[in-house]
């Protein structure tokens, strides 16, 4: 273990311990002190609701779940397809719970190919556009559970186009 440091807390190795889950997902092996970032958890309420929005409608792959009966609690990781680097854990605690809106927490930021295809889908999912793409480069939607996503046109801003153009803000993003 020479070279390990947690990036959470001790107890974090026991917990990856009762989840199966190698250190690696833990700890980051360095002896320079670099920190190497691992995922944004977010909390949901309805994991098929989540999952619809995440992966059908957003676009994200199921990396890998884990179900623990005794914690009464099930983490399933995404990520965007090819970087499974930058991890969303989804947070799914089986016994009901209020979640509330932190503003400590801003929002999840993707890059996408086509800002307009990829809110056109979104809007064939059922998804309100909350801030559209007026200015080609930039949209935000909101999940089942309020979590905010950025959506930024990768380069430069897409000529702007209709109807994007016209649309208003609905709501908060």
């Amino acid at each position: 273990m020479r070279g390990f440091f947690c990036l959470a807390y001790p107890s974090f190795y026991l917990a990856c311990f009762l989840l199966k889950m190698p250190l690696s997902y833990a700890v980051f092996c360095g002896r320079d002190g670099r920190l190497k970032y691992l995922h944004t958890m977010v909390r949901v309420t309805d994991i098929d609701a989540s999952l619809e929005f995440y992966c059908n409608a957003l676009g994200l792959e199921e990396l890998r779940r884990f179900e623990n009966e005794g914690g009464r609690f099930t983490l399933v990781f995404l990520a965007a397809p090819g970087d499974s680097e930058a991890q969303v854990e989804l947070t799914y605690n089986w016994d009901p719970e209020k979640l509330s809106e932190g503003r400590n927490f801003g929002h999840l930021a993707y890059v996408v190919d086509d800002i307009y295809a990829t809110c056109e889908r979104l809007a064939k999912h059922g998804v309100t556009i909350n801030r559209p793409p007026r200015d080609g480069r930039m949209a935000f939607v909101r999940s089942p559970d309020g979590v905010s996503v950025e959506l930024l046109q990768q380069g430069n801003a897409l000529p702007a186009q209709e109807p994007w153009q016209s649309m208003e803000n609905t709501g908060k993003w």
